[in-house]
């Protein structure tokens, strides 16, 4: 059994968090691969370490004295290692930080160097190997990852190393020059690793006990997902539902390896599975429910549109001119809605209304702006009768009036419109008529 570990900002924010993280990875001779984060906040107004380094780095560039921040940023790492009491020295690392700031070495460097501080104290408390990322993930030129390269770095590293730390975030291209990913990167990271050491399982230890079946911002201590398939949660995340970066799961889903969502200050908690595909059902009839607000509708209408090759194209060339993307097209025999977001199509809003007449001569097009997206997702809903008819029972009943009505022919998802207003009333309705009402 061989498992790779990611924790979080939040997991190793602190001494005090640090000796939690230990304490599971120790726990099982199966963690063998560490990937950390940089420190998150240690409470609710506190700093991240990358924010911090993002604004100290910002007075490097514009040649103002950055000292004092960068004495802070050393003051957090200090209060780790003197906490966990380790005979460890920073120093070194500082000054060469110090050095790279004031030669413009980058933003990428800058942030980066949060997660690298933190792999050097987590390998030399848990007395494994440090393993520089810039050494092992690969970039090309144009900042894409080198899946080929990284792969090939990666396995070979692992290979030579029994138990080993690899900061999350950053990579390098081939000269040195320090690449990072998109906020949230580690979980990339982790991805990566568990692929190249061929891992049974990714574990992503994070502060949540998993992936919760609704936002617990708008539901009150929601379910927790006990097993999601990679589409459903495609599907969730698409709308917003977030506990893992959306690239992290390629990687993994390749080699057929689960990644275990699991809580760092509940550890005996199961958390939720992220899988290729299960036959074990759901604990309810949906997997989960996420949504957007923000959005707006172009309805047109023309007669007999549905005989008329090429209309779907020509409008849609309309917002690719624009560069606009869509969210989603429901379509009647004579009518054709486009969902877009608001705040992007209000830029562009007359220019696109007079493409569409221009090259589509339409008899009507209405505008509905103020529209929330919600996605009902699982795989459940495919062999059960009545799925969409409770959606809209439970619905009416709470008086949200429905706007827009799409379902993927997976069977896998429904996407209900509905005003920015009724947004939260609804999601409270689904989840009690699947959840609730079910417990």
């Amino acid at each position: 059994m061989k498992k790779l570990v990611k924790f979080c900002g939040s997991s190793l924010a602190s001494a005090e968090q640090f000796n939690k993280v230990s304490k599971i990875i120790l726990a099982e001779e199966a963690r063998r691969y560490v990937v950390p984060s940089a420190p998150g906040k240690r409470f609710s107004n506190d700093i991240k370490v990358t924010d911090m380094l993002y604004e100290c780095y910002a007075l490097a560039e514009a040649q103002k004295p950055f000292d004092k921040e960068l004495d802070r940023i050393k003051a957090r790492y200090n209060e780790i290692i003197q906490g966990l009491e380790l005979e460890l020295s920073l120093d070194g690392e500082f000054e060469t930080i110090k050095a790279e700031f004031s030669k413009k070495a980058g933003t990428d460097y800058a942030a980066s160097r949060g997660e690298y501080l933190n792999g050097i104290i987590m390998a030399a408390y848990l007395g494994y190997e440090f393993i520089d990322s810039a050494e092992v993930i690969r970039f090309k030129e144009d900042g894409t990852l080198d899946e080929g390269a990284t792969q090939s770095l990666l396995s070979a590293r692992l290979e030579a190393t029994e138990k080993g730390v690899i900061p999350g975030f950053y990579g390098a291209k081939a000269d040195g020059c320090v690449k990072t990913f998109s906020r949230g990167g580690s979980d990339v990271t982790g991805s990566l690793v568990a692929k190249a050491c061929h891992a049974d399982v990714y574990e992503n230890w994070t502060d949540v006990s998993g992936f919760m079946v609704a936002d617990p911002r708008i539901i009150e201590n929601p379910a927790v997902i006990d097993t999601i398939t990679y589409r459903e949660l495609r599907e969730l995340a698409y709308m917003g539902a977030t506990v893992l970066h959306e690239d992290a799961i390629f990687p993994v889903r390749k080699e057929g390896i689960p990644i275990n969502i699991r809580n760092t200050n509940a550890p005996d908690d199961r958390g939720t599975y992220i899988v290729e595909s299960t036959c074990k059902k759901s604990d309810f009839i949906i997997t989960g429910i996420a949504g957007k607000k923000g959005f707006a509708s172009i309805n047109i209408e023309k007669d007999m549109m549905n005989s008329e090759i090429g209309f779907g194209r020509r409008v849609l060339s309309v917002f690719e001119e624009n560069e606009i993307s869509f969210e989603h097209m429901p379509s009647g025999i004579d009518t054709l809605t486009v969902l877009v977001h608001q705040p992007e199509f209000e830029k562009k809003e007359q220019k696109i209304l007079g493409g569409i007449h221009r090259l589509c001569q339409p008899d009507h097009v209405e505008l509905e702006t103020d529209l929330a997206l919600i996605a009902v997702v699982g795989r459940g809903m495919r062999s059960t009768r009545g799925t969409a008819g409770r959606i809209f029972s439970a619905l009416a009943h709470a008086r949200v009036n429905v706007k827009m009505i799409d379902q993927g022919s997976s069977e896998l998802n429904i996407i209900i419109g509905v005003s920015n207003d009724d947004f939260e009333a609804a999601i409270q309705a689904i989840y009690h008529i699947f959840v609730t009402a079910r417990i």
